[in-house]
């Protein structure tokens, strides 16, 4: 599936990041949780490792399909620092995008200790309102 960055004004969303202007994050339902369901917090693992996504209170859409209550997965991976909640969420080695809907992903962590974190973004890749996102999960890659 193809997302559009254009909207029903013919603006895309690329334009207005360059011109910083805030995106308003789809609602929330309210009780919206997410969590990491493996790796466990503290697990010693070997690379590559299978990171599985739990959600409760609400559903699962690929990018670009706006349904109600629904977003998709993007994993934080040692980010420096938590990303804005009111723009899209950046693709890069910190904050992979699962925009296909995918509910698990095998991904490739150098030995050493890190932390892991979810977060659901909106068919624009944006945080909800109130944002949905997890507890940290630390592990340990032998």
């Amino acid at each position: 599936m193809r997302m559009s960055l254009y909207g029903a004004t013919g603006v895309s969303v690329l334009s207005l990041l360059i011109a910083g202007v805030a995106l308003a994050g789809t609602p929330s339902p309210p009780g919206a949780r997410v969590y990491i369901l493996a790796p466990a917090d503290g697990e010693r693992v070997a690379s590559p490792l299978v990171v599985k996504f739990g959600l409760q209170g609400m559903g699962v859409a690929p990018a670009g399909v706006q349904r109600p209550k629904t977003g998709h997965h993007h994993l934080l991976v040692d980010a420096p620092a938590a990303p804005p909640m009111d723009r899209p969420l950046p693709a890069d080695a910190h904050h992979r995008h699962f925009g296909g809907g995918q509910t698990e992903a095998r991904i490739l962590l150098p030995p050493g200790r890190h932390r892991l974190q979810l977060i659901m973004g909106d068919a624009r890749h944006v945080p909800h309102d109130p944002p949905v996102i997890s507890e940290p999960v630390t592990v340990i890659v032998e």
